[in-house]
Order: structure tokens, then C-alpha cells, then sequence
């Protein structure tokens, strides 16, 4: 069978390499990548993109061995069915190895046709390591290797102050932008490249904030027989993703235009807050995942697909997004209900196989996150406590039941399956040790009333909450999960 780029004409060879882009896993091929593709196939940009491994094992081989070539398969729900939609990525020239040819990288800084560096370095890439010096070839740490490249851009055009460049890093970490840049500013500091390099740092360059959002489920490596059958050719860096995408970038509009692929159908936002953005993907999809995985499990499902398909479990899934999590929102409800019904959707993807335990690890940290907040916004706006909310809460205490079994804590489902229960260490023993006391009511005061859960609040002192919950867990002691949510 022949290979993409012997099947595949490769479009937009000639376009400049505008993009420098460190990291050439998944992600980025799925999410970035094919948004520059986008924009070059609807003639709203013109620029290709290089990549650079980040870390010195990487992909730099496999890459240029297909021309830059390889395909993005997105599946997922549409209009209420299931759709798969193939596209042949074809904006990525070439990716180099610094470790192997620093030079390649330090040419790129000087070129003229660079205006944009998008990063995923994991989220201890964007961070400072002593002992980094501009002589290193390459740095070790990622904001390193940036200063050392913007320092070779400046003295390449002199300090020209319209040879800046855009940072869209897209590392999980908040303000990602904010945060490079301060360790760009202290490396420049600490290498002692003096005052006008660092003015030039921060007046010609734009380091933005960006939130992202899609699921890539990556290389279909039990599906690949059936992708080769339907494309004809072999592609080694075939992606897998969900349809749904989101970008949100906090900058300066007036940078949009550097690569403007927001004028194409990928949904890419430019704003002059990321807040907004990140709360309603963390109250509304991270919460509601959360708030939901855990009464599921416990009621007998195993992967998200599997309660999405359940009317009940679905139906509590609508209630507690549209009715407890959107009101306490401030973006428009317009918007927010959209938000949640591409989560209804994504959640009922039948290309992904989510399992439910693997979303429970940590679940202490996670409600305290991204559940609890809406749980007391909604009681301060409302006055009243929140059932589907507060259910969740209650369910998450019922699924930390369980007993140390050689070493693990284990807890058991109505039926008596039995199952891992993941955390920190001091989380597992305090609920160890308080459900050895076998009162509910007991449970539900010293969860509650445990600061060390809830960022040092007590929630004990919430009027009614208490009581609320431990009348839920009193409940779960003699019903199934199922039918208790059912009866909400």
C-alpha cells in the first residue's frame, strides 16, 4: 500500500513558514493544525507551519519521512447522528529536532516570514529550571529556548519593533501566556541581555492566554485496518478526535490579524477576557461530568456513552447543567445553553469509550473545583439548595465508602461489585476512617464540615445542606442509585 504523501498532493508547499510551532503530538496535529489547514483552504491565510519537537524523543522522523503529511479523522454527534468527517492535513512543511540541529531552530528565529509560535509543551513545559544558559544547545526548558530564539530574532533585525511575534501557547495551565512570558523575562533578566532586549520583549511581542477545548482520542491503532481500507494509502500519523473544538485567546484584537483563522468556521474567539470562558467550561463541562460519573458508576454504568443512552441518568444530566450550573453563569444564556447542549452531545459520542472510573480519580479535588462553586452560587442566589447539585455531592461521599482491602482502598456498588478508589493518600485515610463510623449522619457532618476538602471553607455552616445530604445517604444505604435519581 502506497503512503499518503505518495498518494496525497501536498497543497500549500509554497506558502512562507509564518508558524513555529513547538510540539508535534495529537494534540496540536488535531487542533491547530487543521485550523491553519482551514483558514489556507478558505484563502483567509496563507503560511505554513514548522514544527519542533519540544523534548529530544519526538516525531521529527516519522513527520518529514510523510512531507508534513497525515490525516485527521473527527467523529462524533451531529444534528442527532453520528457523522465522520476525514480531512488530509496538509499546512505542516517540515519539523525539526533541535537537539539533533539547533541551527534549524536558531534559522527560523531569523527568518522574516515568522509572525506566530503555538506551543503545547504539557503543563510543566511552561516553567523555570535553573542552570539554563543562553550557550545551551538547546536550553533544556521550554521558556528558555524561547528567550534564546527571541534573543536571536533581535539581533537578527536589530530590535525592529515590527519583527515581534505572537505566542498562542495552549498548555494546560492558567494565564499560559502571562506565565512564559515571565519566565521569558526572568531568563533575559538572569543571562543579562540587557534593558532593550527586555523592552523590546515586552512592546513588540504579544504573549496571549488561551483556553482550548477538544477531545483527541489520537492514533486508532485497534481501527487501523478499517482507516487504510477506506483512505487506500498508510498514514502513521493518523489522528483521531472528537468534532467538537473551541479557542479562546485573550490578546490584543488588533494581533487577530496575524493569523485570522477565527474569519474561517473553526471556533476560535479573540477576547479581551478568558474568564468567562474558562469558568463555563469548567462549571459546565468538567462540572457536569464530575457531578454526574459518580451516581452513574455507582447505578451501574461503566463508560459515559453508557449513561448517556440511559434516559434517567440523561435526563439528571439536563437538569443539573440547564437548571442548577447555567443560572449561576454570567455569559449570555443563549450561549451558555449552547455550550451545554455540544457537552450533551459530546458526552453521547459513540466513537469514545470514556470509562467512568478512569474520570473518578482525584473526584476530592474535582468537585471541590468544579462542582462546589455552582452548588454555593446557586444557594447564595436562590436561597434554596440545589437537588441535583447536592445529590452529587452526597454521591461522591457514597462512592468514597469503601475499606482498606491489602493496601487498597476498595469500595463495593449495590450489586457488590467492587472497585479502586483513587486519590491522595490523606484523602482516602479521612474517608476511610469516617465511614468506619457508620452513621450517615456522622458522614455527611465530618465531609462537610472538613476544611482541608473545600479550600478551607465549612460547609456544615450552609444552611440545610447538611441535612440534605445526609438524608440522600441515608437513602443510598437501601435503594439503588438508579432509582434514587430517577425519584429526583
Amino acid at each position: 500500500m502506497k503512503k499518503i504523501n505518495e498518494t496525497i498532493e501536498k497543497r500549500y508547499n509554497k506558502y512562507p513558514e509564518k508558524i513555529l510551532q513547538f510540539g508535534e503530538g495529537n494534540f496540536l496535529r488535531a487542533f491547530t493544525d487543521w485550523m491553519i489547514n482551514k483558514g489556507n483552504k478558505e484563502n483567509v491565510y496563507q503560511g505554513s507551519i514548522v514544527l519542533c519537537q519540544p523534548i529530544a524523543p519526538g516525531l521529527a522522523n516519522l513527520i518529514n519521512d510523510q512531507e508534513g503529511l497525515y490525516t485527521l479523522a473527527m467523529r462524533g454527534i451531529e444534528n442527532g447522528q453520528a457523522v465522520e468527517k476525514i480531512e488530509q492535513i496538509t499546512s505542516v512543511s517540515r519539523c525539526i529536532n533541535p537537539y539533533e540541529d539547533y541551527n534549524a531552530l536558531l534559522d527560523i528565529a531569523r527568518s522574516a516570514d515568522l509572525e506566530v509560535v503555538i506551543s503545547n509543551t504539557t503543563e510543566a513545559g511552561i516553567s523555570y529550571k535553573e542552570g539554563d544558559k543562553l550557550t545551551d544547545t538547546p536550553p533544556s526548558s521550554f521558556p528558555a529556548k524561547i528567550t534564546a530564539l527571541l534573543f536571536e530574532r533581535y539581533k537578527a533585525f536589530n530590535g525592529a519593533g515590527d519583527k515581534g511575534l505572537l505566542f498562542l501557547p495552549v498548555e494546560l495551565i492558567d494565564n499560559n501566556g502571562a506565565e512564559l512570558k515571565r519566565i521569558v523575562l526572568q531568563y533575559a533578566n538572569e543571562w543579562k541581555l540587557g534593558e532593550e532586549f527586555v523592552n523590546w520583549i515586552e512592546t513588540a511581542n504579544e504573549f496571549t492566554s488561551t483556553l482550548v477545548d477538544r477531545i483527541v482520542t489520537g492514533y486508532p491503532k485497534d481501527q487501523i485496518d478499517y482507516f487504510e481500507e477506506k483512505l487506500g494509502y498508510k498514514d502513521n500519523l493518523i489522528v483521531t478526535s472528537e468534532l467538537f473544538n473551541l479557542w479562546v485567546i485573550e490578546g490584543k484584537k488588533e494581533w487577530s490579524e496575524i493569523l485570522p483563522i477565527h474569519k474561517t468556521d473553526a471556533n476560535v474567539i479573540w477576547t479581551e477576557d478568558v474568564t468567562p470562558y474558562k469558568k463555563r467550561k469548567v462549571r459546565i463541562l468538567n462540572g457536569a461530568h464530575t457531578s454526574t460519573v459518580l451516581a452513574a458508576y455507582l447505578g451501574g454504568h461503566d463508560i459515559v456513552l453508557d449513561f448517556m443512552n440511559d434516559e434517567i441518568f440523561k435526563s439528571y444530566l439536563n437538569k443539573l447543567m440547564f437548571n442548577e450550573i447555567i443560572p449561576t453563569l454570567d455569559l449570555p444564556k443563549e450561549e451558555l445553553e449552547s455550550f451545554a447542549c455540544d457537552v450533551i452531545d459530546r458526552f453521547a459520542n459513540p466513537y469514545i469509550k470514556h470509562r467512568l472510573l478512569d474520570i473518578s480519580l482525584n473526584s476530592a479535588s474535582k468537585f471541590n473545583a468544579r462542582c462546589l462553586p455552582s452548588l454555593l452560587e446557586y444557594i447564595e442566589e436562590k436561597n434554596e439548595i440545589p437537588t441535583h447539585l447536592t445529590f452529587s455531592l452526597a454521591a461522591f461521599m457514597k462512592f468514597y465508602q469503601g475499606k482498606l482491602i491489602e493496601g487498597q482502598y476498595m469500595g463495593a456498588r449495590f450489586d457488590g461489585t467492587t472497585y479502586a478508589i483513587k486519590d491522595d493518600a490523606d484523602v482516602i485515610a479521612f474517608f476511610a476512617n469516617t465511614w468506619a463510623k457508620g452513621s450517615a449522619a456522622d458522614v455527611a457532618h465530618d465531609v462537610l464540615s472538613n476544611t482541608a476538602l473545600w479550600s478551607g471553607k465549612d460547609l456544615s455552616e450552609v444552611a440545610g445542606l447538611e441535612n440534605a445530604v445526609t438524608k440522600h445517604l441515608i437513602n443510598m444505604e437501601t435503594t439503588n442509585m438508579k432509582d434514587l435519581v430517577a425519584s429526583l
